[in-house]
This record gives C-alpha cells, sequence and structure tokens, in this order.
C-alpha cells in the first residue's frame, strides 16, 4: 500500500488535497492490475508523476489537433484528435485505446471519453495502459527506459522520468 507521505516524498510538487483524491485510487488500481512491488510500484509512479504533473493534470493540455486523423491511434473520424486526446494519469491517447479501455470497463468512452477525468478511472486508465503494454515485467527487470518508451513514444524528458523513478525506489524501499 502505497500512502500519502509515500506519495508526498515522490511527487514534491503534489499538493495534498491531490495527493488525498489520489491516494485510493492509485492504491485500487496497482491492486487490480498487480503493480504490487516496489520495482513496478516505483517505475509506474514515476511515469504518472511526469505524465499527470505530479497528480495536477487529469486531462492533455493540448488541444488534440496533433491527433487528428492518426489511424494509428483510431482516429479515423473528424474530430477525434481533440475528443480522445490524452487523459486519466497516463494520458491514454486515441479512439482505439478509449474503445478497449471501455470495453474492458463495461464503460462507454467512446461517448463519454471525459469520464477518464474522474479520480478513479483516471488511476483505472493508467493501470490498465501499464498492463496493456506489459509493463509489469520491463519494470520487474529495471528497464526503465524501455519503459519511457512504451509510454511516451520516444525518450522524451526522460532524466525527468528517471529523477522521479530514483526518488520512488528510495521512498518506496525505506
Amino acid at each position: 500500500m502505497i500512502n500519502d507521505s509515500q506519495l508526498k516524498k515522490i511527487m514534491l510538487l503534489a499538493t495534498t488535497g491531490n495527493i488525498a483524491k489520489f491516494a485510493k485510487p492509485i492504491n485500487d488500481a496497482c491492486t487490480m492490475f498487480a503493480i504490487d512491488t516496489s520495482l513496478r510500484q516505483a517505475a509506474f509512479l514515476a511515469q504518472v508523476a511526469h505524465e499527470s504533473g505530479e497528480l495536477r493534470y487529469v486531462k492533455e493540455l493540448a488541444d488534440g489537433s496533433a491527433y487528428e486523423g492518426r489511424i494509428d491511434l483510431g482516429n479515423l473520424h473528424p474530430g477525434d484528435g481533440p475528443r480522445y486526446k490524452g487523459r486519466g494519469l497516463l494520458q491514454i491517447t486515441g479512439r482505439d485505446n478509449y474503445y478497449r479501455l471501455g470495453r474492458y470497463l463495461n464503460i462507454d468512452l467512446i461517448e463519454q471519453p471525459e469520464l477518464l477525468e474522474q479520480p478513479g478511472l483516471a488511476a483505472t486508465s493508467a493501470a490498465w495502459f501499464w498492463t496493456e503494454k506489459g509493463l509489469n515485467d520491463l519494470a520487474d527487470k529495471g528497464l526503465f527506459e524501455r519503459i519511457t518508451r512504451r509510454i511516451n513514444g520516444g525518450l522524451n524528458h526522460y532524466q525527468e522520468r528517471l529523477a522521479y523513478y530514483q526518488r520512488a525506489q528510495r521512498v518506496l524501499e525505506s
């Protein structure tokens, strides 16, 4: 179980209110998707810290137009880019991901993509995506760079992510 104090030590800029809002949903999601060792949790929380701006953002700040027409994301219809821009603690992106996650959870995220902005679904979506990408196995092997590539598609802000990872490892192992 990841407690509020540990989250605050990992995400130094996270507000007490956001930590209180997300601690239980993060723990529930970690339990649901077997993100249940300190190695897995450290890598997961590092990526969450970066992608969510330390629990500040559950919706991508950009307007999503960069995703318009991205067939690899399933954005085939006009307006799909902005409609299915990044949401949740790991910024789930694209019609296909919203559809697959919605099917898994038995909720209609195609019609209501904004549901991923709710704390519980924001955390669950992150853990689901983590599992879909096979990231527990990579975390077990300490392959943080490969985890970053699978989440980000590259190594954008890798040093920042790595700093979160190293801090999370220290906090969770103490």
